[in-house]
């Protein structure tokens, strides 16, 4: 006769059997190594990045700091401690190898990928670091005073501080960026004014025009043109280029052509366009200028 208890003792231990088989661990989750940190994901588009955004001035202690200026290419302001005056300034964009870069050990966290390194040839009075983003893309972040060489130290432990911020920008999603106005310079392909054919001759044969990272630079040969935001107007004597006021001046070998026009996108600013040609005879600035005159007559007259 079979015993009524054995359907129940079967099931009991089915069950057992089942629980202990739900009871075993699960498999850890396989962790994954951070991805390094480029410049082109920490940043976004570089035609419109807000340098400005990268710069806290509130790590700048016991300092009282202007509001900062942003422009198309860096964000500068200056502050003062203690009644001495400093500029501090984040950006450019570089790419480029740099035989000047040198290691420095930054005590600060660092996103993976990223390294802090030094700028080793800088003018006098400036400490200038260099951020150095997995991709390779270096972003350059300098303190200037007019304190001399006694005070490096409180000049570069600024210009540390100021990395932080921007590290600390990168890293927690505070990056911004710029909504150009329709008329703004910086909506400009600087690249699509030189790429014409009426420029052959003075660029270089066979020359063709190539994009700074920011886009708001390009040169082809000889030729080049920046546009940048300034605080104050350029100056000189004036003529008129392509229907706009320009201003000429020389520097070394290179004849620059300016024009300007009151900012869109910040009151009290202004947009500059600056046409540069560089002399290959040997001679001077002053020998490129007719050269830069016909290059600005054709440009300016394309800019909105």
């Amino acid at each position: 006769m079979r015993s009524p208890l054995g359907p129940v003792v079967v099931a009991l231990g089915g069950a057992l059997l089942l629980a202990g088989c739900s009871s075993a661990a699960a498999p850890a989750p396989v962790s994954q190594a951070p991805s390094p940190m480029t410049a082109v994901v920490a940043l976004g588009d570089f035609t419109t990045l807000d340098y400005c955004s990268l710069l806290d001035v509130s790590r700048l202690r016991g300092a009282t700091a202007d509001d900062p200026d942003s422009s198309f290419t860096d964000c500068r302001t200056d502050y003062v401690r203690s009644g001495r005056q400093h500029t501090v300034s984040v950006g450019p964009l570089a790419a480029d190898a740099d035989p000047n870069v040198k290691p420095y050990e930054y005590s600060g966290p660092l996103p993976d990928g990223v390294a802090v390194q030094q700028a080793g040839f800088t003018p006098d009075k400036t400490c200038s670091r260099v951020v150095t983003f997995a991709d390779g893309i270096r972003l350059n972040v300098a303190v200037t005073d007019a304190e001399g060489a006694g005070a490096s130290a409180d000049r570069c432990s600024d210009a540390d501080a100021v990395v932080g911020g921007v590290l600390a920008a990168a890293s927690g999603g505070k990056v911004r960026h710029h909504q150009f106005p329709d008329r703004s310079w910086g909506r400009v392909d600087p690249c699509a004014l030189l790429n014409v054919h009426e420029l052959d001759a003075i660029a270089g044969a066979g020359t063709q025009p190539s994009a700074a990272l920011s886009g708001h630079s390009c040169i082809r040969g000889t030729v080049s043109i920046a546009f940048s935001v300034q605080k104050q107007a350029p100056t000189g004597a004036t003529e008129t280029l392509g229907g706009r006021t320009a201003r000429q001046s020389t520097d070394g070998a290179f004849c620059h052509l300016t024009t300007s026009q009151p900012s869109p996108d910040t009151p009290g600013r202004g947009e500059q366009a600056v046409v540069s040609v560089v002399d290959t005879s040997g001679s001077s600035g002053a020998a490129a200028c007719p050269f830069a005159s016909q290059v600005a007559t054709l440009v300016f007259a394309k800019i909105p």
